[in-house]
C-alpha cells in the first residue's frame, strides 16, 4: 500500500488507531472503559444493597433482643409480686389439712398452749419468767426485773399454718425458742447479778425469783437484746400491714425464680398487733431485728426435691413443706423430723387477711393473667428473633460470597490491563 494512502486511512478511522498499531483488538477504547465503568457501578450498587440488608437485619436483631430483654425483665417484676402476693394472703399449700376448727378461738387456744408448753420447762428462765406474769398480770410489766422484757421469742411472732410452725421452731431449736428478748442491756443486767468475784448472786434477778417460788434455774439460758441486734436496711413491702421486708427472690443462673419457691422465713411470721408498731430507739421494729437475725434469709419451698434443686441460690439455709432442711450452705439436716415442744401460735385468719382482700385476690388473678401474655410474647418475640439472626447469616454468607467473585473478577481485571499495557511496549 502506498505510505500517502496509509496515512489517509489512519486519519479517517481514528478509532481503529490502537488496533492498526498493536493488531490486539477491534473493540473501541471508550467502549470498553464504558463496559468496565458500569460493571464496577454495578459491583458498588450491589455491595451498598448487601451491606444496607445486613444493617437492617442487624437492627431487627437486635430490636428483637432489647424486647426480649424488656419482657425477662417485667416477668421477674411480676412473679416478685405474684410471691408477695401469695405470701400475704396465704396461698401456699401445706403439707398438712388446714384447721377447720372454730377460727375465732384458735388463736387463743393457740396462745395458751404456747405458754402451757413453756411452763413445762419448770426451771428454765422462759417457764420462770411465764409464772411471773401468770401470778402478776399486766402489773409484772412493772416490775423492776422484767419491766424491760419484751416476751420470750416464741410468743412474740404467729405463723398461719402448724405445719410451718413446727418446722420454724425445729429450724431454731428450743433454746432459742425460750430466749427472753430485752428491750436494752439495762434490761439484761436486771436478770441476773453477780458478786465481787464475778459468780451468780443467786438471791436476785432471775436467779431469786425462781429459787422463791421453788424452781430454781438451772444452766444457761439466752438473751437476747433488741437493741445490739444488726438491722435489716433494706425497704419494706409496700402496702402491707405486716411490714413484711422487700427481699430479692432468689434467681437461678438462668434467672430464673427456682420452682416451688414460696417465700422468706422472716416473712412468714406474723407480728401480733400488740407488738407491731414497737420500735427500739433506732426506730427498728421486731421483723427487721429480732426475726431477720433469727432466720436471715431462709428459704421456704413446697417440697424437699424442690428445695434441692434450688441449691445454687439458696445462701442462709432453707426448708421445705415436707421436711427438708438446710442449716446453711453446706450444712444438710437429715433424718426424721425433731418436733420442738414450744412452737409459735397460731395466727387468726382475721389477722392474716387483709382488709381488701377481695380486691389483693382479684390482683393477684390478673397478674397470673399478665405473666401468661407475657409469657406468650416471650415466646413470639424469641421467633422473631431466630428468623433474623437466620437471615442475617444467609445475607451474610451471599455477601461473602460476593466480596470472593469480585475480588476475582478485580484479580482477572488487573492481569488484563497488565497484559494490555505489556502489549502496548
Amino acid at each position: 500500500m502506498h505510505p500517502a494512502m496509509y496515512q489517509s486511512n489512519r486519519q479517517d478511522s481514528p478509532a481503529l488507531m490502537q488496533v492498526d498499531q498493536k493488531e490486539t483488538s477491534i473493540v473501541p477504547i471508550d467502549q470498553v472503559q464504558n463496559g468496565e465503568l458500569m460493571h464496577a457501578q454495578s459491583i458498588i450498587c450491589s455491595s451498598k444493597k448487601l451491606q444496607d440488608d445486613l444493617h437492617m437485619l442487624g437492627l431487627k436483631i437486635k430490636q428483637h433482643e432489647d424486647n426480649i430483654k424488656f419482657l425477662k425483665n417485667q416477668k421477674s417484676k411480676l412473679e416478685d409480686s405474684i410471691l408477695d402476693l401469695q405470701v400475704i394472703l396465704g396461698k401456699y399449700h401445706s403439707a398438712t389439712p388446714p384447721n377447720t376448727e372454730n377460727d375465732q378461738h384458735s388463736s387463743s387456744q393457740s396462745e395458751e398452749e404456747t405458754t402451757e408448753q413453756i411452763l413445762r420447762h419448770e426451771k428454765s428462765a422462759a417457764g420462770i419468767l411465764c409464772q411471773l406474769r401468770l401470778r402478776h398480770g399486766t402489773n409484772a410489766s412493772h416490775l423492776a426485773l422484767t419491766k424491760d422484757v419484751l416476751g420470750i421469742v416464741a410468743t412474740l411472732g404467729k405463723v398461719d399454718d402448724d405445719n410451718l410452725s413446727r418446722l420454724l421452731s425445729e429450724y431454731l431449736g428450743v433454746d432459742i425458742m425460750l430466749a427472753i428478748v430485752c428491750k436494752t442491756y439495762e434490761g439484761i443486767a436486771a436478770l441476773e447479778a453477780y458478786g465481787k468475784e464475778g459468780q451468780i448472786n443467786n438471791d436476785s434477778g432471775l436467779h431469786g425469783l425462781g429459787a422463791s417460788t421453788g424452781r430454781a434455774l438451772d444452766g444457761r439460758f439466752l438473751v437476747i437484746c433488741l437493741e445490739h441486734l444488726r438491722p435489716f436496711c433494706g425497704e419494706f413491702v409496700t402496702d402491707d400491714p405486716q411490714r413484711r421486708l422487700d427481699l430479692l427472690k432468689p434467681k437461678l443462673p438462668n434467672g430464673e425464680c427456682p420452682p416451688g419457691f414460696i417465700g422468706f422465713a422472716v416473712n412468714m411470721i406474723d407480728v401480733d398487733c400488740t407488738n407491731l408498731f414497737y420500735v427500739t430507739s433506732s426506730g427498728h421494729g421486731l421483723r427487721e431485728t429480732l426475726f431477720y437475725s433469727l432466720f436471715s434469709r431462709l428459704q421456704v419451698y413446697k417440697s424437699r426435691e424442690e428445695m434441692l434443686l434450688a441449691l445454687p441460690c439458696i445462701s442462709d439455709g432453707a426448708i421445705s413443706l415436707d421436711g427438708g432442711m438446710i442449716k446453711a450452705t453446706g450444712f444438710f439436716s437429715l433424718g426424721n423430723r425433731n418436733d420442738v415442744d414450744v412452737r409459735f401460735p397460731k395466727s387468726s385468719l382475721a389477722s392474716q387477711l387483709p382488709d381488701n382482700y377481695r380486691e389483693t385476690e382479684k390482683q393477684l388473678k390478673e397478674m397470673k393473667w399478665q405473666k401468661d401474655k407475657m409469657m406468650e410474647d416471650f415466646k413470639r418475640e424469641q421467633a422473631l428473633l431466630n428468623a433474623a439472626k437466620l437471615n442475617f447469616e444467609r445475607k451474610k454468607e451471599e455477601f461473602v460470597k460476593f466480596l470472593a467473585d469480585s475480588s476475582a473478577y478485580a484479580a482477572q481485571h488487573q492481569m488484563q490491563a497488565g497484559s494490555d499495557k505489556f502489549n502496548q511496549r
